[in-house]
């Protein structure tokens, strides 16, 4: 289904890249895929680089001597690790704590000029490496999303940054390990929770609905208030419906979403027609609405409310940038802008499934452990030329 653009303007044929020496454009946020829940973008702002990196909260995700962890030189192509997390808890459903179903590998090319963002779908067969400072002894199948959770729960006395840090570090090793030795620039971990403050400030978001989804995670009460309900996997239905409420549901047409809704249309995959893939679509379309509100006029023109911005992001990510100064980090990639973002399917998204003891697994194909090895190489944007199906359509 075709549908209109929310942006009025007359693109010129080839844009021109603003350039300042004064400022810095930063990549605040990596997501609305960046978590359990979907949710997230790059927000690309023009601020003080002094101001932008007393916001950013910075750790060691990865740790320095680690195989999956790159050198010093950014000169090159840059592969990050972003990972995001849901921190809530959900009556009824039999879990809580911090969990990780949205991984995504940015890839940017020597240029510094683009950002590719490879989903990893998080039912993919993963081998998962031994760890041997976390006490962990490997493990031959699991799924990815399950990764983060055996670093973060490897050591119950850590304090929780460290937690959420042995967790990155499990999945940057496994998926090192897939890719036959991909290292990683640095690494993101975004949080669901504070997340939405980032969309309030920005005041909701533009995003166009090409299918039909119902949401699982929220229903709407007869007088238009939204509540949490929760879905039980073993029934396949939703559960925790107060008298007279209807699950949501996202139709097709353009609005402004808040950021409760955003985050839930993000989330969604169990009523969309191609599962995890459309999610990693519908996904695309909620980082690149951030991504174009952050750089609206209104906006960039508004000081204060860019300081709210650049510090709601600062509290909803964690930044490793590796063995390079953050101001160098941050500059290097300051040419990355909202329509230079490419959202890379694995499969080409197409399901190739394997069973193993009565569960579904999502298996890589060699075509696609092609084009990961490609992004460990630098030679992505060449694989990508030969086989533009593995490039998501808007």
């Amino acid at each position: 289904m075709d549908l209109p653009d929310f942006d009025d303007e007359v693109r010129p044929a080839k844009r021109k890249r603003r350039k300042d020496p004064t400022w810095a454009r930063l990549l605040v946020i990596f997501g609305a895929l960046l978590m359990v829940a979907g949710g997230g973008g790059i927000v690309a702002v023009r601020l003080g680089l002094a101001t932008v990196t007393a916001n950013i909260q910075t750790t060691s995700l990865i740790p320095k001597d680690s195989v999956a962890m790159a050198g010093a030189n950014i000169d090159g192509a840059i592969n990050l690790l972003l990972v995001g997390i849901d921190t809530e808890s959900r009556a009824g459903e039999g879990r809580a704590g911090v969990l990780a179903d949205s991984i995504v590998i940015m890839h940017i090319p020597k240029t510094h000029d683009q950002a590719y963002l490879i989903s990893i779908p998080r039912d993919t067969k993963v081998s998962v490496p031994k760890n041997q400072r976390l006490g962990f002894p490997g493990q031959s199948v699991e799924k990815v999303n399950a990764v983060f959770g055996i670093g973060y729960r490897a050591k119950n006395d850590a304090d929780e940054q460290t937690k959420r840090a042995n967790g990155v570090e499990m999945l940057a090793l496994t998926l090192n390990k897939i890719t036959n030795g991909m290292k990683f620039n640095g690494a993101m971990l975004v949080d669901f929770d504070g997340f939405k403050s980032i969309i309030d400030e920005l005041g909701g978001v533009d995003i166009c609905v090409d299918q039909k989804a119902e949401s699982i995670h929220l229903a709407k009460m007869p007088d238009g208030k939204i509540v949490d309900v929760w879905y039980d996997e073993a029934s396949g239905k939703v559960r925790g419906l107060p008298a007279g409420a209807k699950v949501v549901v996202h139709e097709p047409g353009c609005r402004t979403f808040s950021s409760q809704l955003a985050l839930d249309f993000a989330r969604i995959r169990k009523s969309l027609e191609n599962g995890d893939y459309d999610r990693q679509r519908n996904q695309q379309k909620v980082i690149k609405a951030m991504a174009k509100k952050a750089a609206s006029k209104d906006i960039i023109k508004d000081l204060p409310r860019i300081n709210r911005i650049v510090e709601a992001a600062g509290k909803a990510v964690l930044l490793d940038h590796g063995n390079v100064p953050l101001e160098n980090f941050l500059f290097t990639m300051k040419d990355v802008a909202a329509n230079d973002l490419v959202m890379i399917k694995t499969n080409a998204g197409q399901f190739a499934s394997e069973d193993i003891n009565g569960v579904s697994f999502q298996v890589l194909t060699a075509a696609s452990l092609d084009m990961l090895a490609a992004a460990r190489d630098g030679h992505l944007p060449e694989f990508l030329q030969k086989h533009p199906e593995f490039m998501t359509s808007e």
